[in-house]
């Protein structure tokens, strides 16, 4: 059985979809907070906390898990500068007992969910994972951590880790079942979807004076099916004897906030009012990533790469979602 910490959320409920289309047999670790019951809709959900160590001792004896997926983290980077406590204890703490479960019940395989914010305000792009990681806010910070903790864990106690570091997730499910629901969003793409279906006033544009083509921030949008596909790959990478690793998950290809609000208003036929505002601080011009690693190690590359299947599929959800 294979472990989905966080398997609520929104990218945790995409590898589930996956896991279980692949023939694997899931348990789905979900406090629920940010997660979405709803979001369940394969295998088995056990409602609970990383917190509670005597929970999870329950889960690892109750269920014969050989691998673990880990995407139970607090995300959202303003509320980190605000409230970097709740962050070092949920995202570095809760992952201490997550894998301090693992050693004492001999699981020796972890998929972990970091990201590009690692690397801070990255000096050249595309970024590659030699890059410095020089992380600007207590999220990043967060994550960082969890990664030399694996590589620690690794050393002593011979837990296999792949950390995959991804860029702006995007999209939801091709055949609509799931996909992005966040409280409170923070997100480009659904925000500008909510702006196109009437639901917001507006779409602010933090900035357009950037030195980029069009003077908007570029970001590196990767589908989220996309992304779940790279975690099983990851997984059986690790399985048949792969060392431990990070790698970068990316579409290699950059659109501007203007140019998703332009494919936006196609796919959807509506008109998108904006609001051009000041940047935000903190804001790089671009963030764009190399994945030729993860090409390299898993065979991956994305399928869903195209702006407009991203936003085509994340509009479906959008008009019929039911979380």
């Amino acid at each position: 059985m294979i472990l989905v910490v966080g398997g609520a959320g929104y990218i945790g409920s995409h590898i589930n979809k996956l896991l279980n289309k692949s023939g694997y047999e899931t348990l789905v670790f979900d406090n629920l907070v940010y997660g979405h019951k709803e979001a369940v809709k394969w295998g088995t959900l056990e409602i609970g906390d990383l917190a509670d160590t005597k929970k999870l001792d329950e889960i690892f004896e109750k269920y014969e898990i050989e691998a673990v997926f880990h995407f139970a983290a607090y995300a959202y980077v303003g509320e980190s500068v605000e409230n970097p406590s709740k962050y070092y204890n949920n995202n570095v703490a809760n992952t201490l007992h997550l894998l301090d479960a693992m050693v004492k019940h001999n699981v020796k395989y972890i998929v972990f969910s970091s990201t590009c914010a690692t690397y801070g305000v990255p000096e050249s792009m595309p970024i590659t994972e030699d890059a410095e990681q020089k992380p600007i806010n207590p999220y990043g910070q967060s994550k960082l951590m969890i990664e030399k903790i694996l590589a620690d864990y690794n050393k002593a106690y011979g837990i296999n880790y792949c950390c995959l570091r991804y860029f702006n997730a995007a999209g939801a499910d091709p055949e609509g079942e799931i996909g992005e629901s966040h409280m409170p969003e923070t997100h480009l793409i659904p925000l500008v979807l909510a702006a196109a279906a009437g639901d917001r006033e507006n779409i602010k544009v933090f900035g357009s004076d950037y030195p980029t083509r069009d003077g908007s921030c570029i970001r590196d949008y990767i589908h989220v099916t996309d992304l779940a596909d790279a975690h099983l790959r990851a997984m059986d990478y690790l399985k048949k004897g792969g060392e431990s690793t990070f790698m970068n998950l990316g579409n290699c290809l950059g659109n501007s906030v203007f140019e998703v609000i332009e494919t936006a208003k196609k796919v959807t036929g509506k008109n998108i009012p904006v609001e051009l505002t000041q940047r935000r601080p903190g804001d790089p011009p671009m963030l764009v990533g190399s994945a030729q690693k993860a090409e390299k190690l898993l065979g991956w590359k994305p399928k869903y790469g195209d702006i407009n299947l991203i936003l085509e599929h994340a509009w479906k959800w959008y008009c019929n979602k039911e979380y």
